[in-house]
């Protein structure tokens, strides 16, 4: 279990709080989803919950144990994190993209053995993109290099995976790929998730759970169809919308109505 209490974090010459009194928790097995708009502090929460920032009042732990303790190598086994972008400054291939995850679990000047391999390829397999396997990643479209940089997280064989913005400037196609990806993932391999998106209609989909962020601060949390709803989307965006069970899909819908007066 992931858990944050009472979090608060600010940047170096920064005088106001960026995340001012955060408290949530992620339980295993769930796909929690952070909603809110731009400067609400979603990409900050989740590098405090991946242990690359450390809050200056409250805590991170993961099972109990303080995460900013954890020896790097030790918690990168446990947390993997999905960047909304990633960019590669040497020409790798799909293949060592995603064995870059097996780095963890190497040793000093260890190299990647044949199970390593194994493991990249079953990752691979596993979203789809086998196929892409010597393909350099450069080449690739954006769909296809999210989906190789999930791969590498899943190689990573962590407890749990934080994604910024997974679907942010993909096309419908390859937004449904990815929502179906991590749905598949966290029903058939029990992988824990925290998302982060503005896509109201993705959080609606995918997530169990969520977080509602403004201003640093969390203004609603809980079951998703008991947080997403026209009052909140009103509080958080300031638009009015229409939240409504869609019976073909089988799942609440947002439609933005507009700005609210």
């Amino acid at each position: 279990m992931l858990k944050a209490r009472d979090v608060a974090f600010a940047y170096e010459r920064q005088a106001s709080l960026v995340i001012d009194g955060v408290s949530l928790t992620v339980p295993r097995g769930a796909i929690v989803g952070l909603l809110g708009p731009n400067g609400s502090g979603k990409t900050t929460m989740l590098r405090l919950l991946s242990g690359t920032l450390t809050p200056r009042r409250g805590d991170v732990t993961l099972d109990g144990v303080a995460v900013g303790s954890l020896p790097r190598r030790d918690l990168a086994r446990r947390i993997a994190v999905v960047p909304q972008e990633t960019h590669s400054a040497f020409d790798f291939s799909a293949l060592e993209i995603v064995l870059m995850g097996r780095y963890p679990h190497l040793g000093a000047f260890e190299l990647e053995g044949a199970d390593d391999v194994t493991i990249a390829r079953d990752a691979l397999a596993a979203t789809g993109t086998s196929a892409l396997e010597s393909r350099r990643f450069a080449t690739l479209s954006g769909g296809e290099k999210q989906r190789v940089v999930i791969a590498s997280a899943l190689a990573q064989a962590s407890d749990v995976l934080l994604l910024d913005e997974p679907t942010a400037s993909l096309d419908l196609g390859f937004q449904l790929d990815i929502t179906a990806l991590l749905a598949r993932l966290n029903r058939g391999r029990g992988v824990t998730m925290v998302v982060s998106t503005h896509d109201l209609n993705l959080a609606a989909t995918l997530c169990t759970e969520l977080v509602l962020l403004k201003d640093g601060r969390v203004i609603a949390d809980g079951q998703t169809r008991a947080v997403l709803t026209r009052e909140t989307v009103r509080a958080l965006y300031g638009v009015e919308a229409e939240v409504v069970e869609h019976a073909r899909a089988g799942r609440l819908t947002v439609v933005p109505l507009g700005r609210a007066d």
